[in-house]
C-alpha cells in the first residue's frame, strides 16, 4: 500500500473513477493524501498518474503514464534563471496564444503543463532530453526560433536514423 500526498484533493477525487476503471487499483482518501492498494507495479504507475493529475494534467493525459515508455518530469523555473519576474518567464514558455507550448508538444509528442514556477512534462523516453532541453533554453531566454530549430534538428536526426537501415535489425 502506498500513500501519495496531494494538494488538490477535489481534482484527484474527480479522476478516481476513471483511474480505477483503467487499472486494478483501489484508491482511498486520507487527510491530505491518497492511499493506493493493488499490485506493486500498478501502485507505482498509479502513483505517477495521481501526481500528474494533482499537478494539473488532464486524466486522459495522465493515464499515458500507465505505459512504461512514458515519463513524468518536473522542471523548476527558478533552477534555470536568475530573473526576479518569473511571470515573464512563464509567458515565454507558453507563448502568444499558447503557440510555443503547442509547438513543443506537437514536435515531441509530449504534454506540458505550467503551474506556478514548475513545468510538468509527460513524454516518451525518446523525446525526454529534447523536451527538457527546449524548456530550459526558453527559461534561460533563448529565442523561440532557435529553440524550435533545435527541436526540428533533433526530430530530423531521429527520423533519418529510423529510415536508414544500418544492418542491425533482424530480418523477419
Amino acid at each position: 500500500m502506498r500513500n501519495v500526498i496531494v494538494e488538490n484533493m477535489n481534482k484527484v477525487k474527480k479522476a478516481v473513477p476513471v483511474i480505477e476503471n483503467s487499472v486494478k487499483v483501489k484508491i482511498g482518501f486520507g487527510k491530505g493524501s491518497v492511499r493506493l492498494k493493488g499490485s506493486e507495479l500498478n501502485e507505482y504507475l498509479i502513483e505517477k498518474v495521481v501526481q500528474a493529475v494533482d499537478f494539473g494534467f488532464d486524466v486522459e493525459d495522465a493515464l499515458l503514464l500507465k505505459d512504461e515508455k512514458f515519463i513524468l518530469e518536473f522542471i523548476g523555473v527558478r533552477e534555470h534563471t536568475h530573473r526576479k519576474n518569473l511571470k515573464d518567464v512563464r509567458s515565454r514558455l507558453i507563448g502568444t496564444g499558447g503557440k510555443a507550448r503547442k509547438t513543443i508538444e506537437k514536435w515531441t509528442g509530449s504534454v506540458i503543463v505550467i503551474h506556478d514556477n514548475k513545468v510538468g512534462v509527460i513524454t516518451d523516453a525518446d523525446h525526454l532530453d529534447a523536451v527538457t532541453q527546449a524548456i530550459e533554453y526558453l527559461i534561460r531566454g533563448a529565442k523561440h526560433g532557435n529553440v524550435f530549430a533545435y527541436l526540428e534538428k533533433q526530430n530530423i536526426a531521429r527520423n533519418r536514423f529510423d529510415e536508414e537501415d544500418l544492418g542491425l535489425r533482424d530480418e523477419e
